[in-house]
């Protein structure tokens, strides 16, 4: 219609950067963080999977200080079915929510005994399948303890990916998709890895340490920074200065005299209207 405000355009959705860039990247950030691997200490598939149930809102130093104990006294899905939940809380309450864990886990043991003859399976879909199972922790036993390619993503890998522009997605589904396709196969369980340390120890959520990072010339949220930072120190132009406004005139001295003398009475005093 004439006359109608033309609507702003929506800003354009940024994409991941190119396949070989994102490998580009990786390899570098391959040599800031060496060997890679999970902080979780485990030494079989069913302590992997234990262990990465309880880091869920905690962090591995925690698990890794319960998990010698736990491992000793439930070594297998046999131990571990037998126990109950009153047995189960006060030796994993320092991982936090372990009402819930300690369920997650009592249903897990039960279900590789009943589906999997104790076996924990190389497999996505059956693992997703089990309590207290989902797609990152289905990944990281997959990747570090069963040889399957997996790419887990937590929330570094999700911050990470996104900062740098290797990924641009909300979920850790769309992230791990993108990450995959952009990635050899061989890779992904390192990138994951890789991308995690570089969380924890570079890249914080809170005062990132982006003069240290290996490839700041390449990311995406410093050159953010940058720009922002320019525009912040760049001096702001002077506010223009408005013409002072003409003085009101005045009477002229002698009228303004006689102007008072006639104003007041006889003895000094304002008139009264009255004679």
């Amino acid at each position: 219609m004439p006359g109608s405000p033309k609507r702003a355009r929506p800003a354009p959705t940024p994409t991941p950067k190119p396949a070989r860039e994102t490998q580009v990247i990786l390899e570098r950030l391959y040599g800031q963080h060496p060997n890679a691997t999970t902080e979780l200490d485990f030494t079989t598939p069913f302590e992997l999977l234990v262990a990465t149930i309880l880091s869920a809102q905690s962090s591995d130093v925690r698990v890794n200080q319960v998990t010698p104990a736990f491992f000793k006294r439930y070594p297998d899905p046999q131990r571990l079915a037998a126990a109950t939940a009153a047995e189960l809380e006060p030796q994993i309450v320092a991982t936090g929510f372990f009402r819930q864990k300690s369920k997650m886990l009592l249903g897990m043991a039960q279900a590789l005994l009943e589906r999997h003859g104790g076996q924990v399976p190389a497999d996505m879909d059956a693992l997703t399948a089990l309590p207290g199972v989902g797609r990152k922790t289905a990944n990281v036993v997959l990747g570090h303890a069963l040889g399957v390619p997996g790419l887990p993503v937590d929330r570094h890998v999700l911050r990470v990916a996104n900062r740098i522009g290797i990924a641009q997605a909300a979920t850790p589904e769309e992230v791990e998709t993108q990450l995959c396709a952009a990635l050899p196969r061989e890779q992904w369980t390192l990138a994951s890895s890789t991308l995690i340390l570089h969380g924890r120890r570079i890249c914080r959520p809170t005062q990132p340490l982006c003069p240290e990072c290996a490839v700041v010339d390449q990311c995406r949220f410093a050159a953010e920074m940058r720009t922002a930072a320019a525009a912040a120190a760049r001096p702001k132009a002077a506010a223009p200065v408005r013409a002072a406004r003409p003085p009101h005139t005045q009477p002229p001295a002698g009228k303004a005299a006689g102007a008072r003398r006639d104003a007041l009475a006889p003895g000094g005093r304002k008139p009264t209207g009255r004679r």
